[in-house]
């Protein structure tokens, strides 16, 4: 499993030196680099009317110790629909694939409709907005969810936070689930960004000793995001250490999740993401 996620990544970054996706100057223009659809593996950014383009997202991952969107505890395939709507609308929708060390295979799929109430209008400066979604997790419980979409592009810098509230419909989970992520990009040469992302899931288990998932969980890690100039692809590549904040007495479910909820122990996942525009 490891070799072929590393040769996905591998296969990923070679395709940038062979694309031919360059459109004569008089037809299009370049989009900024600070415009990527979907620049982070964590959390999801909203879209603007400065490029009202949709996109398909493919992102594949590995993991080890951690379940959710990943799969339990071993690979996923993931496919994304995205696309401005209109009026500062944004719709996000995926499904995923995963498939255990055991052999076994699951999916997942949510949708949701994400809008700006403060800016959206252009690219650059703040942005806050709201989300209302529906899931279905890896062992078929489903949920609905809000999700608060905060994000401030500039020129050379970006940086976007997500807080997710979510309600499952099964007796043996929490009332609202929490979920948090931030991340910070920073231009590091050309259409280059790197920095950092971090994810809080089940933060409730700092002040719940029987949180439903397992209790509360951490990661934090390197991203990268490469927007090639006037190229319909964009890449992403994250990953990191998973740490258990606080321990609970209950046996986690399978809820969707972006780091993992199994058993007390750290982990860690790798995530690389490929991003087509269809304009």
């Amino acid at each position: 499993m490891r070799i072929n996620i590393g040769t996905f990544i591998i296969a990923v970054l070679a395709s940038i030196t062979m694309q031919a996706q360059t459109v004569a100057p008089k037809t299009s223009y370049a989009i900024p680099a600070s415009e990527a659809a979907q620049p982070f593996l964590f959390s999801v950014n909203t879209l603007t009317a400065s490029a009202p383009f949709w996109n398909l997202n493919y992102s594949g991952s590995c993991g080890e110790r951690v379940a959710g969107p990943f799969g339990y505890d071993g690979t996923t395939q993931q496919f994304a629909l995205k696309g401005y709507m209109g009026d500062r609308f944004t719709l996000y929708a995926n499904a995923a694939l995963g498939f255990s060390r055991s052999g076994n295979a699951a999916s997942a799929q949510q949708a949701e409709v994400m809008r700006d109430f403060i800016g959206g209008k252009q690219i650059f400066g703040p942005r806050v907005g709201l989300s209302f979604g529906v899931s279905r997790d890896w062992s078929n419980v489903k949920a609905i969810f809000s999700r608060i979409t905060t994000s401030f592009d500039a020129a050379s810098w970006r940086f976007i936070g997500n807080a997710r509230f979510e309600k499952a419909f099964a007796s043996n989970r929490d009332d609202i689930d929490l979920v948090s992520s931030i991340g910070f990009h920073h231009r590091l040469v050309g259409t280059l960004y790197g920095g950092l992302e971090a994810v809080g899931e089940d933060l409730e288990g700092f002040w719940e000793a029987d949180e439903a998932e397992g209790g509360a969980k951490l990661l934090i890690g390197p991203s990268l995001n490469l927007v090639p100039a006037y190229s319909r692809f964009s890449f992403s590549v994250c990953g990191g250490p998973v740490f258990y904040a606080t321990h609970s007495q209950v046996v986690p479910s399978d809820a969707i999740r972006d780091v993992g909820t199994p058993a007390a122990q750290n982990g860690f996942t790798l995530r690389a993401a490929v991003n087509f525009n269809l304009h």
